[in-house]
């Protein structure tokens, strides 16, 4: 029985945290500006509810990316991206620029 060599990812593990970690820098800066957009000028109910939701959001996304970069430092054969971890990351993005939408209205 042959034995099959573990497989050498090279530097793909280390090239998908560093791109978690560069949207969850994206996710953060957007937060902080929804925040500064809603304090400004006084504010209005549907920009601080909308900040306050992009707080919620980010914190979902900062959760899953935790998550996934964990998962990608572990070992040197990092599991499959989930379905659901997937969708939970979409969804934060999209409520993101919806939440930004609402403040310019």
């Amino acid at each position: 029985m042959t034995r099959v060599p573990d497989r050498d990812p090279g530097l793909q593990p280390e090239r998908t945290r560093l791109a978690w970690r560069r949207t969850t820098l994206s996710c953060t800066v957007a937060a902080v500006l929804a925040a500064k957009q809603a304090l400004h000028g006084g504010g209005t109910a549907v920009g601080l509810v909308a900040a306050a939701l992009s707080g919620l959001v980010w914190l979902g996304f900062l959760a899953v990316a935790h998550r996934r970069i964990q998962s990608l430092t572990r070992s040197a054969r990092p599991e499959v991206l989930r379905a659901r971890e997937a969708v939970a990351a979409l969804v934060c993005v999209a409520a993101l620029a919806l939440f930004a939408l609402a403040m310019l209205l």
